[in-house]
């Protein structure tokens, strides 16, 4: 879950966009045209003063045929913005989702923007999962929603909602295979379990299925109160589903520590009912390989499946070519000195690996000038990295460490991840990513960097 100002809001108004081009790099390497998208702020706060919502966190999908949609958690009031359109195109403001999510008895409702994810699915379907804010007994818990918008929905009106969890939750996804549809989420409790809920009716009814954690042995033990869970991926060849996570090791860094040093992808043949998990990779103790989440895609026409993470001085990809069973030695895509965030996607053989990357040191650095990069490889040949930002879009620390991070509204304006998404039609990538250096907002007088979102698409 995400700290950041969260007040609630009700209404937004129209998109407001500017458009620049990434620079080239090395021979002839593809280029990205980036272009801004905020959200008009019409709604008066005490102490706050601001023009736009401000945008973190985004994420991006991209069905079948073309139809793109690009979500932020809003920095400001409590919702999430959610761009519609073709891919390749800018995109239209589609509305604030989560504003107000009804629950059980007379008069409760909660607020989103806890975290989020979209899935385009290729029934047409969007889904949408994400973590809501609960009031309860004067204090606040977390729980789950997943939002339906059909084909074709042009507005929230046209998309229904249900809360999957109120019990306490944490870092949910989505994904899908024709009307099959899985939400995962994290036991935001003592265990940190990885819950599963699976639809096999496009997201109309839900149940809950088996956990990517219990009965594995060792990795049973590695992440029992111990893991970043990283997407659940559904695989079309197969019909199976994954999921990644992140975990320590046993007896010794347990509930001490979170630089977790092993990768774990765990598989499900039936629908989430029963997983079996594999390790990917093992790195000494005490290197912290959950910078911020692992990830992972599958390539739906190959099947073949690709793991990312970073220990914070570069970002490394593994695959498998037989559906998890084992995974290839990692190999370094970035050449950058400091790299955070990494994402992938896949299509037709084509990779693209993403991820914020700087020339110092660290991550901690307070000079350091931060831009994103994409290390994209096609037919299996080398990763190439291409810049993406043509200017840093973050200046100084990028702060890991989640609500423990100081001084959130400097070091972590960006948050935890961004995302990349294939387009079918075109084979070309779109990138949603967070800048906080052409926008500010001040809260009780102390200006601050406002994060926002940028869509760079590959020409």
């Amino acid at each position: 879950m995400d700290k950041r100002l969260i007040v609630v809001a009700t209404g937004v108004c129209a998109l407001v966009v500017g458009a620049v081009v990434a620079g080239r790099a090395g021979a002839n390497p593809p280029a990205f045209s980036n272009t801004q998208l905020t959200v008009p702020l019409t709604q008066s706060f005490p102490g706050i003063v601001s023009n736009t919502t401000g945008d973190s966190e985004p994420s991006v999908s991209i069905g079948l045929d073309g139809h793109m949609v690009v979500g932020g958690l809003s920095w400001i009031p409590a919702q999430v913005n959610a761009w519609t359109g073709p891919a390749g195109s800018v995109p239209s403001y589609f509305g604030a989702l989560d504003q107000s999510v009804g629950l059980k008895g007379n008069g409760r409702f909660a607020v989103g923007d806890g975290d989020e994810d979209f899935d385009v699915g290729s029934t047409g379907t969007t889904h949408f999962a994400d973590l809501i804010f609960i009031p309860s007994n004067g204090k606040t818990q977390l729980g789950v929603a997943e939002t339906n918008c059909p084909a074709g929905a042009t507005s929230r009106s046209q998309c229904n909602e249900r809360v999957l969890d109120t019990a306490g939750a944490d870092r949910q996804w989505v994904t899908s295979n024709g009307k099959s549809v899985w939400v995962s989420y994290h036991d935001s409790g003592n265990s940190t379990l990885i819950h599963v809920q699976y639809s096999a009716d496009d997201g109309q009814t839900w149940k809950k299925v088996g956990s990517p954690i219990p009965g594995q042995g060792q990795a049973t033990g590695d992440a029992t109160f111990n893991n970043d869970q990283g997407p659940i991926v559904a695989d079309p060849t197969t019909g199976d589903v994954f999921d990644i996570y992140a975990a320590g090791q046993a007896g010794i860094q347990k509930a001490k520590s979170a630089t977790f040093n092993n990768i774990y992808v765990s598989r499900s043949t039936d629908n989430g009912k029963s997983w079996a998990s594999t390790r990917v990779f093992h790195a000494p103790l005490f290197t912290g390989l959950n910078s911020v989440f692992p990830a992972l895609a599958v390539d739906p026409l190959t099947g073949e499946l690709y793991a990312v993470w970073t220990d914070t001085h570069g970002v490394a990809v593994s695959t498998s070519a037989d559906h998890g069973t084992t995974w290839s030695t990692p190999q370094i895509v970035s050449n950058i000195a400091t790299t955070v965030m990494p994402w992938v996607a896949a299509y037709n053989s084509k990779v693209d690996v993403v991820y914020y990357g700087t020339t110092a040191s660290s991550n901690t650095d307070p000079a350091a000038a931060w831009n994103t990069y994409d290390a994209q490889s096609t037919n299996g040949g080398a990763f190439q990295q291409i810049p993406v930002s043509n200017t840093p879009n973050h200046t100084g620390e990028i702060c890991l460490e989640g609500d423990g991070c100081p001084n959130q509204n400097v070091t972590r304006t960006l948050l935890d991840l961004f995302e990349v998404a294939e387009n079918p039609i075109t084979g070309k990538a779109s990138i949603a990513y967070v800048d906080d250096s052409f926008n500010t907002w001040s809260n009780n007088g102390t200006t601050f960097p406002l994060p926002e979102l940028v869509l760079a698409q590959e020409n």
